[in-house]
């Protein structure tokens, strides 16, 4: 009788189209539909990207506001992770997203009009983005190059060098199809929004210098600096990371937030990166100047390590303009309104605060002090800076040091830093810690350089707390600290348990 009842009820219409997937992907409306998930599912996975890769690295602490407030950060920024680790599952997983949004465009997609054509581009750049972090990162694990049938779903292991000639292909093609536009000039931000010609470039000759292959690399970022659509920021550099930066002729790759306050609770506006990343204010009083400009409600994960101020001071001083522009001190904070309140004790702390992600009132579609997530801050994941810094370091590596010499002094002259004369190596190394610190790229460089175990051996050993009888050691560990095996993650054990073909990476 209920079937019977309803049967003219649920003889609703279609409103679009509601066929099958093969049905799909036929017409530019579709295409543009297709594009947006992909980017959807791209920028859905930056926060656990971020969080976990700056983790890994040396650059900060854990923080928080308590020991063990949140343990996954903790167990990454201290080495004491396992197999089963969630962070890293969901950064394995996440990458297989994006991986599969652009296996539906590229293979069920006839790129038979200019619109089709640019999102099959876009689709192979961003498979291979995501292919990029997982060999970098795990090393071994599977090329997915197509959508797979059922009986497929268990893939074993892919060879790093396989990974990377893939990356490679699908980069090749992808700037190929002369579908990617160029930016207008170097102060267009409308073509910013989406990839462009120069960032796929960018992205080869990034996957050329962690293989090595100089001669390449340098070829393709010379590319990329030569065309001039791309340049330095020159405003204030502790805004860079911030809404008035947004777009800028230095920025490549972003994930585009918007200022759209009738939609500011949504989960595809909420920045919980800013949230976790910013100062941990409820044990903070913040006054006088300060007050006018900082927006609290933020949770203090993420603190500089007091080894990367003394690297600041070693290369530029003590009153270093983009030391200053980076991270400041608790003293330099009393002067301007912030203090710790009585009986504060800050976890994962050594009394310096990032300064250019301060969280501020400027930057939020509402000042919601209680919880700070309403930024509209467009997420950094590259910019020309690092362009200039892979290509200085292709250059040292390839002889041609005056062109890297170049490269490098630009970022020192932006840095009110004096040329250098000469340029090594080392130098390139410790320009890229300072000018990227806490914006991904560290962990990956210490790895493919050999540097991660002298960097972080002892990682996790000791842990500080700040208060206002200065920094304590009051936690330890027993097991700690970047060893041989860290150089490659573990494939997280609920994949080997799903799939039997899948073998663990080395002393895991």
């Amino acid at each position: 009788m209920f079937t019977t009842g309803c049967e003219d009820r649920l003889d609703i219409p279609k409103h679009g189209n509601m066929g099958s997937q093969e049905d799909f992907y036929q017409t530019d409306q579709e295409a543009m539909q297709a594009l947006a998930s992909l980017y959807f599912s791209w920028s859905s996975n930056y926060y656990n990207w971020f969080m976990t890769k700056n983790s890994l690295a040396d650059d900060v602490w854990s923080g928080g506001g308590s020991r063990g407030d949140n343990a996954q950060m903790e167990q990454l920024n201290e080495y004491t992770f396992d197999t089963d680790h969630s962070m890293i599952a969901n950064l394995y997983s996440g990458m297989y997203s994006i991986i599969y949004k652009a296996n539906l465009i590229i293979d069920l997609m006839e790129p038979d009009t200019d619109v089709k054509k640019r999102a099959l581009a876009e689709a192979k750049f961003f498979r291979a983005w995501a292919h990029f972090e997982l060999v970098t990162l795990f090393g071994t694990a599977p090329i997915v190059d197509h959508l797979l049938t059922p009986d497929e779903y268990r893939l074993g292991n892919s060879s790093p060098q396989d990974t990377w000639a893939f990356i490679e292909k699908d980069l090749t093609e992808a700037i190929n199809l002369n579908a990617l536009p160029s930016k207008i000039n170097v102060n267009d931000k409308e073509t910013t929004i989406r990839t462009t010609k120069e960032v796929a470039q960018a992205m080869l000759g990034k996957a050329y210098v962690f293989q090595g292959k100089y001669s390449e690399a340098a070829s393709i970022l010379d590319k990329v600096i030569e065309s001039g659509k791309y340049d330095l920021y020159e405003g204030a550099y502790d805004k860079l990371l911030h809404v008035e930066a947004n777009g800028s002729c230095e920025s490549m790759l972003e994930v585009q937030r918007r200022n759209d306050p009738e939609q500011a609770w949504n989960w595809d506006i909420l920045t919980m990166t800013y949230l976790m990343t910013g100062w941990r204010s409820d044990k903070l009083t913040v006054s006088g100047e300060a007050s006018g400009y900082i927006a609290t409600g933020t949770y203090g994960f993420m603190n500089p390590r007091k080894s990367l101020y003394d690297a600041f001071v070693d290369r530029e001083g003590a009153d270093g303009y983009r030391l200053n522009s980076t991270l400041r001190s608790y003293e330099q904070l009393s002067k301007i309104g912030v203090s710790l309140q009585p009986g504060a004790n800050m976890v994962g702390h050594e009394g310096y605060f990032m300064w250019k992600t301060r969280t501020l009132k400027e930057d939020c579609i509402y000042d919601a002090s209680y919880f700070q997530a309403l930024q509209y801050i467009n997420l950094r994941v590259m910019r020309y800076a690092e362009v200039l810094l892979l290509a200085a370091e292709a250059h040292v590596q390839g002889g041609d040091k005056n062109k890297a010499l170049s490269y490098i002094n630009r970022i020192r002259s932006r840095a009110r830093l004096t040329n250098l004369s000469a340029v090594t190596l080392d130098d390139v190394k410790k320009e890229k810690q300072l000018e990227l610190c806490m914006e991904c790229v560290r962990f990956q460089d210490l790895t493919r350089w050999n540097d991660a175990e002298a960097a972080m051996g002892q990682q996790g050993k000791e842990i500080p707390a700040f208060s206002s009888e200065g920094v304590k050691f009051l936690f330890k560990n027993s097991t700690y600290g970047f060893k041989a095996k860290h150089k490659l993650l573990p494939i997280p054990r609920k994949e080997l348990e799903l799939n039997p073909n899948m073998k663990q990476n080395e002393n895991w």
